[in-house]
């Protein structure tokens, strides 16, 4: 058997763009991954489906697995032949035990590698404002952990840490914020220095309170504290008001689901995020290409027959095309045909392929498509539909009486996350709105969720027959004004600006 590898990867704070270039591609090639509970949602969608899962659930003083049995694990899958992949949150040498999970690999002889990680020390506080370095008020940043075990004091030397007139950094803390205050006061730093509690950092649910060394720990008392948690101390704090930027996005402090096609995704979450969304991508449903696909292999071997082929979705495109590459048929086939799209995206599909459309419906939706291409037809022209199995029925209702070839060339598979509780995030209102781009991605998304009240589900949908199915179920719904991923992207502007 050939021998594994463990690489310790840092997943950084939670915000997918601060994981790093180096960490997706180690995890996108992942066997194994074990993983900690501070890791986040978006960064966990991204382990490969293929990859076993080990959840260590360590956070705080809460945890499934001991340290002990964690290196154990590492190195027995890693003498399974297994390609390791150790996810922490934040960095995996900054207070995250990677030294000791290496010691015992180097001892068992076992091949590793460390991907660092964006510690949360550092950009969390850049999330709300906080520089922890500024000439105007401080040349040093001291980072502490800010756990001790049960029953013991500190082994910290407040006076020293004072002395330096820094920014103090203290992690895993919160627990004993009151503690910490009481030691710096002590050792005598003044009362008035800013200090701050900065929680949930890099998510759409960020929170900060800032007060004094003095006062924090009554005024966290009296807010309340969110968990995970840092504790920053120092003059910089008295800027976070000044230099905050991150709610101040278009769709700062929102969180998102997206449900989309698994293939399609990712170019939405993309300008989601640049808005500032947090964005938790579903793939409600996946497509499959139908096997050994008869109807279409002759429809392909026909193509100079049909004067009219028929696309009603991106993947209806991509699957149309590579039919055509696997079965060798040339392009030039396709010389007198005129293509039908039922959107823009679809559209775009098609011209990444070399081709236009030459028929496009103002609404962008079955029956607008069929009325149209009703018109556009001559009697004895033939039309070839090549499109998903459960494809809707008010296309071809307008086409009644023409020569048409529906041809179902791909299936429609529900999925379920294996991290996200879609209940819990709608139900605890982690989550405000969901934006579904099909009918069928509404089905998906009802699928995964299970029991629960969609009346809590603000869904943002792409077209009517998307709310229709949406309003089916019971959700609060709102309609693009144009079928696009763009306008369905607006509105969820729109409705975050009127606070709906």
């Amino acid at each position: 058997m050939e021998a594994g590898k463990v690489w310790l990867v840092g997943a950084g704070p939670s915000d997918p763009g601060l994981f790093t270039r180096k960490g997706m591609e180690v995890l996108a090639q992942a066997e194994t991954v074990v993983y900690d509970a501070l890791v986040g949602q978006e960064i966990l969608e991204l382990i490969p489906e293929t990859a076993e899962l080990i959840n260590v659930g360590k956070r705080s003083s809460h945890h499934i697995m001991k340290q002990e049995q964690i290196n154990q694990v590492l190195v027995q899958k890693a003498r399974e032949g297994k390609r390791v992949v150790r996810l922490k949150g934040g960095d995996p040498f900054l207070f995250g035990r990677g030294g000791e999970e290496l010691e015992l690999l180097t001892a068992e002889h076992i091949a590793y590698e460390v991907v660092p990680g964006v510690t949360s020390a550092l950009s969390v506080p850049a999330y709300q404002g906080i520089p922890v370095t500024h000439r105007d008020y401080c040349s040093s940043v001291h980072i502490i952990t800010g756990h001790k075990r049960a029953g013991q004091s500190y082994d910290i030397d407040f006076e020293a840490l004072v002395r330096t007139g820094g920014t103090l950094v203290f992690l895993m803390g919160v627990a004993s914020l009151g503690d910490i205050c009481r030691g710096l006061l002590a050792a005598g730093m003044e009362p008035e220095t800013p200090a701050a509690l900065l929680m949930q950092g890099t998510t759409a649910a960020q929170r900060r309170i800032v007060s004094t060394v003095a006062g924090l720990e009554e005024e966290v008392q009296r807010q309340g504290a969110m968990m995970p948690a840092i504790i920053v101390v120092g003059k910089v704090c008295g800027l976070a008001r000044e230099f905050s930027w991150y709610e101040k996005q278009p769709l700062g402090g929102v969180k998102v689901l997206l449900t989309r096609p698994r293939q399609l995704i990712s170019e939405t979450a993309r300008k989601l995020r640049e808005k500032g969304a947090e964005v938790l991508e579903l793939p409600a449903i996946r497509t499959e290409k139908i096997p050994e696909n008869h109807r279409l292999r002759e429809a392909l071997q026909n193509l100079k027959d049909y004067r009219w082929i028929v696309f009603t979705s991106p993947t209806g495109v991509r699957i149309f095309f590579e039919e055509m590459a696997e079965n060798e048929v040339d392009h030039r086939s396709l010389a007198y045909a005129r293509f039908a799209v039922i959107g823009t995206g679809t559209a775009k599909e098609l011209r990444a392929r070399g081709f236009y459309p030459d028929l496009m419906p103002e609404v962008f939706a079955g029956a607008h498509l069929g009325e149209a291409l009703r018109k556009a037809c001559g009697p004895k022209e033939r039309i070839l539909i090549p499109r998903a199995a459960l494809g809707t029925p008010e296309l071809t209702a307008p086409l009644e009486g023409l020569l048409v070839e529906d041809i179902p060339t791909y299936d429609t598979k529900y999925e379920t996350s294996r991290f996200v509780d879609i209940r819990e995030e709608f139900e605890t209102g982690k989550t405000r709105y969901a934006l579904f781009t099909s009918a069928s991605t509404v089905r998906g998304f009802a699928a995964a969720a299970g029991e629960m009240d969609f009346s809590q589900v603000r869904a943002v949908c792409i077209g009517k027959q998307t709310e229709a199915a949406a309003k089916e179920l019971g959700m609060q719904t709102w309609v693009a004004k144009r079928a696009t991923m763009d306008s369905l992207v607006e509105r969820l502007e729109e409705l975050v600006a009127d606070k709906s």
